[in-house]
């Protein structure tokens, strides 16, 4: 694959190009210059060093440590003092050093956060930035793809943006939003991929897919980085004369059932691609909608691709046989299509 990933999009009027991480850390910095009531809390994202992957670097020395908080190793405790400042009325932007560690922080999510409007009428308005995915040699604590544990969830919203317009734009919309929203950032993409980011304002909607490639013989549907490895492989069988269609999901609650079922049965073969552990993943839930909605338009079997059901390997090699590929999922169009 070639550098950003083979990731190119169009420039636009008022853009410039940014890396996946410098947008988030500008739609930050930005909420934060807008909203005196949003504020950054977690393990050393304040002072000099600026969080483990350095998002938050210069936040501390621009808004103060009232407002970027460095927070004890407790996620738990953390993301409980997040639902207090939110029920006050205040927009915390949490930062997890890995979304692995998320599931220390899982009673104050999903038993508190996600319940609060329906047990109490109250607006919870917090985002947890979770850095998440693999590919970077980390093993089984510091790669996992954990969003199906909150896309379960009702009361939670759940991103997952593959570019940094997206990522920019979408990270602003959940910081504006009243409900919890967990905010998975895939790591692999933080410094390697660039696109064009708009400057000042800009909000996505939550709960919209997006079209990344037109195709008439088979859809994929993707999201995060994988997205990327799914745009890889549509290019691998356009080699072969098959014209695949690649549908960013973005968002993954609320999802787009309109577009999924649209694109769905635009081509009647499709193909689901995510790192996250294939069993109960989103793609069951997706293929599960197609199945039940759009099964007359189908002319082949939904096929699902995702992560071995194991933890995620050290071994480089096994790590890379671990998930999907551009290889991989190259393999599943051509054999869809031939059905």
């Amino acid at each position: 694959m070639s550098d950003n990933f083979g990731f190119t999009d169009t420039p636009k009027s008022g853009s410039r190009e940014l890396t996946y991480l410098e947008a988030i850390a500008e739609a930050i910095q930005l909420e934060m210059e807008r909203d005196d009531d949003v504020l950054v809390l977690g393990e050393d994202v304040g002072g000099d060093f600026g969080g483990a992957f350095k998002v938050t670097h210069g936040l501390a020395a621009r808004f103060g440590d009232r407002r970027v908080l460095n927070t004890p190793i407790a996620e738990l405790g953390f993301t409980g003092m997040a639902n207090g400042m939110a029920l006050m009325g205040l927009r915390p932007i949490v930062e997890m050093q890995f979304a692995d560690f998320i599931s220390t922080a899982f009673d104050s999510i999903v038993q508190f956060a996600s319940t609060a409007h329906y047990r109490m009428g109250a607006a919870v308005p917090w985002v947890i930035r979770a850095p998440s995915d693999g590919g970077i040699r980390s093993g089984p604590f510091h790669s996992q793809n954990p969003e199906a544990w909150f896309v379960h969830t009702p009361g939670l919203k759940v991103v997952a943006p593959s570019t940094p317009a997206d990522a920019k734009g979408l990270l602003a919309a959940a910081v504006r939003d009243d409900n919890p929203v967990i905010f998975f950032e895939s790591k692999p993409l933080y410094r390697s991929l660039r696109g064009h980011v708009p400057e000042g304002e800009h909000v996505s909607p939550l709960g919209s897919a997006v079209e990344r490639r037109q195709g008439s013989d088979v859809t994929v549907f993707s999201y995060g980085a994988m997205t990327h490895q799914a745009l890889a492989a549509a290019e691998q069988a356009a080699g072969d004369g098959i014209e695949t269609q690649v549908v960013d999901l973005v968002s993954l609650k609320p999802l787009d059932t309109d577009a999924i079922l649209e694109h769905a049965t635009s081509t009647g073969k499709v193909v689901i691609a995510h790192a996250a552990n294939r069993m109960a993943g989103v793609g069951a839930e997706i293929a599960a909608l197609i199945a039940e909605e759009a099964f007359d338009s189908l002319d082949g079997p939904i096929v699902r691709l995702g992560g071995a059901d194991t933890p995620v390997p050290f071994s480089p090699p096994l790590e890379d046989a671990y998930r999907p590929n551009a290889d991989t999922i190259a393999s599943a169009i051509r054999r869809l299509s031939a059905y």
